[in-house]
C-alpha cells in the first residue's frame, strides 16, 4: 500500500483520515508543528515543521507517493492585529501551493487538497473575504499542477463534524456545553438560515476515494446534510438529553459569530454534494452528533 503524507494531521479532519487510511493498510506519516499528544496518534510516524515557514527538504517528501494536505489558516490562527490580506495571502495563496509544487517535484503521485466550499456555494465571497480569496487562490493553484504524473484533486468542504479519541475541538466541545445549559448568559437561540454540514468519517472516506481515483485537476464539492441552524442545534439538545424548540433570532449569534460566516449572516447555503465517484458515506451528522455527545461528556466526568 502507498505511503501517505498527512499535512495538518494532527487537527480533526487530518486525524481522522490517518485512523481511516491506517485501517485500509496505508503506511501514514503525520506533519505538523509538534508532535501528537493525543494517544491514538503517538504511534504514527511524524514530521514536526510548518509549512509555512518551513521548506521541507526535497529528501524528506521522497518518501511518499501520496499526500493529503488538512492544513491551511483559517480564523482560528489569525494573529492577533495582523494585516488580514497580507497574512491570509501569504499562509494560504502562496505557501500551499509551493508545498504541492515541492511534492510534486519530489515525486508524489497523488495529492488530495482540503478546501472550503464558500468559492462555489458563495463566490461573491471571494470579492468580500480575504480568507475566501486566499483559498481560492490556493485551490486553482494547487489544481493547475495537475498533470501527467501528478495527480491532484480538492476537496471543498463544509462545516465538518466528528471526533478522535482524546482530540479536544474547542468549537464543537462548545455546543455540547451549550446543549447542557452551562454557557450562563448565552440565549438560547438558533442563527437564521442554515448550511450544510459533513462529519470526519464522511470526509475520510471521501480522501481514500479521492487518493485512489479522484480526477486530476477536478474540485469536488462535498458535504452531507443541508441543515438549519435551528435544526442542527436541536440535534445536540436532544442528543444530550435536554430537547428544545429553539427560537430563531436574526441577530449575530455568539457562538456563530458574523466573522465565520462568509456568505452572510441568515445566509441558507444548500446544495446536492458532488460524491459520484467519490462514493462516501451520507446521512451521518445526527449520529455523529450523539458520538461526540456521549464523548465529551465522557472525558468531562475523567477530568
Amino acid at each position: 500500500m502507498p505511503r501517505v503524507l498527512i499535512v495538518g494531521g494532527t487537527g480533526l479532519t487530518g486525524a481522522h483520515a490517518a485512523l481511516h487510511l491506517r485501517e485500509l493498510g496505508h503506511e501514514v506519516t503525520l506533519m505538523s508543528r509538534s508532535r501528537p499528544q493525543v494517544a491514538c496518534l503517538k504511534a504514527f510516524d511524524h514530521i514536526a515543521a510548518d509549512y509555512t515557514e518551513d521548506a521541507v527538504a526535497p529528501a524528506t517528501l521522497e518518501q511518499f507517493e501520496q499526500l493529503v494536505f488538512a492544513a491551511g489558516a483559517d480564523i482560528r490562527s489569525f494573529p492577533a492585529g495582523a494585516d488580514e490580506e497580507a497574512y491570509y495571502t501569504r499562509v494560504n495563496a502562496q505557501a500551499i501551493p509551493a508545498f504541492f509544487r515541492s511534492a510534486r517535484e519530489a515525486g508524489v503521485s497523488r495529492a488530495v487538497y482540503i478546501g472550503t466550499y464558500y468559492p462555489q456555494v458563495a463566490p461573491e465571497a471571494i470579492v468580500t473575504s480575504s480568507y475566501v480569496r486566499s483559498r481560492h487562490l490556493a485551490d486553482e493553484a494547487v489544481r493547475a499542477l495537475a498533470g501527467p504524473g501528478f495527480n491532484v484533486c480538492s476537496l471543498n468542504a463544509p462545516f465538518i463534524l466528528g471526533h478522535v479519541p482524546g482530540l479536544h475541538v474547542p468549537h464543537i466541545a462548545v455546543l455540547v456545553d451549550y446543549a447542557l445549559g452551562k454557557l450562563e448568559g448565552l440565549p438560547v437561540v438558533a442563527p437564521g438560515g442554515g448550511v450544510n454540514h459533513i462529519s470526519s468519517r464522511s470526509m475520510s472516506e471521501a480522501i481514500a476515494s479521492a487518493l485512489e481515483c479522484g480526477r486530476g485537476g477536478h474540485a469536488y464539492l462535498v458535504g452531507d446534510e443541508n441543515l438549519s441552524w435551528k435544526t442542527y442545534l436541536e440535534m445536540f439538545f436532544n442528543a444530550v438529553g435536554n430537547p428544545q424548540s429553539l427560537d430563531v433570532s436574526r441577530e449575530e449569534h455568539p457562538l456563530f459569530p458574523d466573522s465565520i460566516l462568509y456568505a452572510g449572516r441568515n445566509a441558507v447555503i444548500q446544495y446536492t454534494p458532488d460524491n459520484g465517484e467519490l462514493g462516501y458515506a451520507r446521512d451521518q451528522i445526527e449520529p455523529t452528533i450523539r458520538e461526540v455527545v456521549a464523548a465529551y461528556r465522557e472525558a468531562s466526568k475523567q477530568e
